[in-house]
């Protein structure tokens, strides 16, 4: 894959699409990029509510990503690639996620908050394994506010990408444990981010971000999120996509350590 010619359409938004209702494997007929997030957010969401089996959300997944991949580089060709250096050193930079925070906010020690043993992002009742990695903003009175500036905290995306979904909805009360949350497909890494438990949402599915650019403010939402024994953090976990379609979780505890810091 030529990553300048993705990233050039994260940066300088040149993606034009057409609108069609064929499968998504087959991107003659040019399947709009809203369009498989719309896919994506579906399935997300039957996965959460348990509507659709863990083999036929597997498929569909599949799909989806094989079909947004090729979607993407279909669109290659037809780039503006003005900037080539700029979108070259663009090319594997990353932010921390958390506005005017470190990486000593990441919880645990050495990252040993992270543990994929077990995870299946296809059923919803596999429980306890954390991919992810936890950052705690400084909020003792668990109001979601920083105690030290008095406002809240920005969520900025760790590198460019397309937001595939989001969640805004979640209420106190409410089982469902990633509380308001977002997926960005990062096209040069091919995987997602997964940043949950936001109070508030600012991105739509669809639109590109780039690194650094606010996505949310860190919040509460979520079932465990919400208890008080919980300090507030961003809850962030990628997967990675494989060749079949599928994700496999992996460990951001250095691209953390040694992203560039957001101020």
């Amino acid at each position: 894959m030529r990553l300048t010619g993705l990233v050039a359409a994260v940066l300088l938004g040149t993606f034009n699409a057409a609108s069609s209702q064929t499968v998504i494997a087959d991107t003659s007929d040019r399947r709009t990029l809203y369009e498989f997030c719309q896919d994506f957010q579906q399935l997300y969401v039957e996965i959460r509510e348990q509507t659709v089996s863990p083999d036929s959300a597997r498929m569909r997944f599949s799909s989806i990503m094989h079909g947004l991949q090729a979607r993407l580089r279909s669109d290659e060709d037809t780039l503006k690639q003005d900037s080539v250096s700029v979108l070259k050193a663009a090319v594997g930079a990353m932010v921390f996620p958390l506005r005017n925070y470190t990486p000593k906010a990441i919880g645990g020690t050495h990252g040993e908050g992270y543990r994929d043993k077990g995870f299946d992002l296809f059923d919803y009742k596999v429980r306890g394994s954390h991919p992810a990695h936890d950052i705690f903003i400084t909020d003792r009175n668990q109001d979601s506010v920083d105690d030290k500036t008095g406002e809240r905290v920005d969520v900025v995306a760790m590198t460019a990408g397309i937001v595939l979904g989001i969640e805004t909805g979640w209420q106190p009360g409410s089982e469902y444990r990633g509380g308001n949350w977002i997926w960005i497909y990062d096209p040069v890494l091919h995987g997602l981010f997964y940043y949950a438990h936001n109070k508030v949402v600012a991105v739509t599915p669809g639109q590109w971000v780039r690194a650094g650019q606010k996505i949310s403010e860190v919040g509460r939402t979520g079932f465990n999120a919400y208890n008080p024994r919980s300090p507030t953090h961003l809850h962030l976990m990628y997967l990675a996509i494989q060749p079949n379609g599928l994700p496999v979780p992996r460990n951001t505890y250095t691209w953390l350590l040694t992203a560039n810091l957001a101020n």
